[in-house]
């Protein structure tokens, strides 16, 4: 391991949707974003013990979680702890626009910077979420394995994020209008006519509606085509695939994509909580980096 590697250390928050076995690496410390289920304060720990097809079964059968933001103190006690250790840190958050959890991470970062004014601590808003954010954290990672220095690795991310691609389907517009994204009365009229949206994440970090199709099939041939459209056939990439505990539609959707011929690997999760508590089950979501959003 080179002495750059060793020095920074990654921090990310459990909005990025990583598998689980991906934040058991070194120099990946993870923090769980907090869920509030069946009426407890749950910190989403990946999937380890807070099990998400447990999770979507509940919502299924009628329960309505809600989230909350991490509390600044929980992000003194990480950062401390590392900038004690003389690590350098990046945390790669959730989009500032949608969630406020990055004002934590700021507040955090000015307390202990009263204290360590020597404290390297670096917050990237990603204006992204799910395995976007998951993306962001995967190439991050890579360049700080092959000796990038922490600096490198911000600027990197800074210059990229915005090329970092979401595009969503939802199968049930009822969570869609208990979050305030689309009004009853369109839930109701989307429902009879079988009408699945399609979403994308914009430059502001926003979930916003790009288009409606008519049944599930149509929107996955949706989320497929725009990959096709937006990338390099030449250029290999990795790419992510998230799901509300759909993998049936998840692997459909890998298949098409696939056929482009310029997929490297793909990174394949559950939509966690901070997002699926706001969607509901059979959100499925396609991620992969583009001249632009």
């Amino acid at each position: 391991m080179s002495k750059k590697h060793s020095e920074t250390i990654l921090v990310i928050d459990s909005g990025c949707d990583l598998p689980l076995d991906y934040i058991g690496q070194d120099n990946i410390v993870p923090i769980g974003l907090v869920c509030n289920f069946k009426g407890e304060a749950i910190e989403d720990d990946f999937g380890k013990k807070f099990i998400r097809k447990d999770f979507y079964d509940a919502l299924r059968q009628g329960e309505m979680p809600t989230t909350s933001q991490i509390n600044s103190q929980k992000y003194v006690e990480v950062f401390k702890k590392y900038v004690k250790k003389k690590k350098s840190i990046i945390y790669i958050v959730m989009s500032s626009g949608i969630s406020g959890t990055i004002n934590s991470a700021n507040l955090a970062r000015e307390t202990i910077l009263e204290d360590f004014p020597e404290a390297d601590i670096s917050i990237v808003d990603s204006k992204c979420a799910s395995l976007g954010q998951g993306l962001l954290v995967h190439y991050a990672y890579e360049m700080l394995k092959k000796g990038s220095s922490k600096d490198e690795i911000v600027t990197w991310l800074e210059a990229n994020k915005l090329k970092i691609n979401h595009w969503f389907t939802v199968n049930d517009l009822n969570h869609l209008k208990r979050g305030g994204r689309i009004s009853s009365s369109a839930a109701t009229v989307g429902t009879l006519l079988n009408i699945k949206p399609v979403l994308f994440i914009d430059n502001e970090g926003l979930l916003t509606p790009f288009s409606k199709c008519r049944g599930r099939k149509k929107a996955i041939h949706t989320l497929a085509e725009k990959f096709k459209e937006r990338t390099d056939p030449n250029v290999l990439q990795v790419i992510a695939i998230s799901h509300g505990d759909c993998l049936s539609d998840a692997l459909t959707l890998e298949a098409l994509v696939r056929e482009n011929g310029n997929v490297k690997d793909v990174i394949l999760n559950y939509v966690g909580t901070a997002i699926g508590s706001h969607t509901g089950p059979e959100i499925l979501g396609l991620y992969f980096i583009a001249d632009e959003r």
